[in-house]
């Protein structure tokens, strides 16, 4: 059987494994379902996730000029201590960046390739650390707006990663460790202006248990600009990435706007 479509990144549900899908126009793949099976992606051209033109790809699934103009990706997405809407300034359209950046926002230390801190919308808790392939996550703090998550995240940089090792975190080669006593220690850390949003009585760690038959000693990432056609067996999810039985790792998320044929 045969999906077309435009690569974005896959939905998830949690669950024991954690549930993938593979989302496309006119219908969805459950890629759970694919492990221990050969499959087969075929790259067929280009599609911006903004303007929907069958342009080349620049990043994050978006053309050149989307990813200049649009405010989806601008600069405090990444580097959420730009933002400014929680004060009245624009970056590129104050009313999306009002949507965007003033709600509630939680910091965190999730375990991946090492312990790393990172910033999500509470609403993407725990979409967040099963896009990053984290084991295990733990709130730190919930601040309502993205400026103040980004200067928290800011603080602890200093003293924690705040990028995954891909490769790592795909070898799943990260030692085990205790998040409530790395969260104790980061309250003298974090910024006066967040003290009083510290989690100082909530220590949820969430476990995250992915679908993976066996991980790879050493990983060779699939780039469909190279290697337009792949075909192989797959023997796990982790992250964004298909983890197949060779060692070749295929990230999703890295070739959104993609448009792909998958032979299952």
């Amino acid at each position: 059987m045969t999906y077309q479509g435009v690569l974005t990144k896959m939905q998830t549900e949690i669950g024991n494994p954690i549930q993938y899908y593979l989302v496309f126009e006119d219908s969805f793949l459950n890629v759970n379902q694919l492990l221990d099976k050969e499959i087969e992606i075929n790259f067929a051209g280009f599609q911006c996730l903004n303007c929907h033109k069958k342009k080349k790809i620049f990043r994050q699934g978006f053309c050149y000029d989307c990813f200049y103009s649009s405010p989806a990706v601008g600069d405090w997405i990444m580097r959420p201590e730009l933002s400014t809407a929680h004060l009245g300034i624009a970056d590129r359209d104050l009313e999306y960046e009002q949507k965007a950046q003033l709600q509630p926002h939680v910091v965190y230390l999730a375990l991946s390739s090492e312990i790393k801190v990172g910033v999500t919308r509470k609403t993407q808790v725990p979409t967040r650390w099963i896009d990053q392939g984290a084991t295990q996550a733990i709130a730190i703090v919930e601040v309502p707006n993205r400026y103040l998550a980004g200067i928290t995240e800011v603080a602890l940089k200093d003293h924690y990663a705040d990028k995954t090792n891909w490769r790592k975190m795909l070898q799943c080669t990260a030692e085990g460790c205790d998040l409530i006593l790395e969260k104790s220690k980061v309250e003298s850390l974090i910024p006066a202006e967040v003290k009083d949003y510290f989690y100082s009585q909530k220590n949820d760690v969430y476990e995250l248990n992915y679908p993976v038959l066996s991980y790879p000693a050493k990983v060779a990432s699939l780039n469909l600009d190279k290697t337009p056609t792949f075909q192989g067996k797959l023997v796990g999810i982790k992250g964004q990435y298909l983890i197949f039985e060779n060692g070749t790792v295929f990230n999703i998320r890295g070739s959104e706007g993609y448009v792909v044929n998958i032979n299952v």
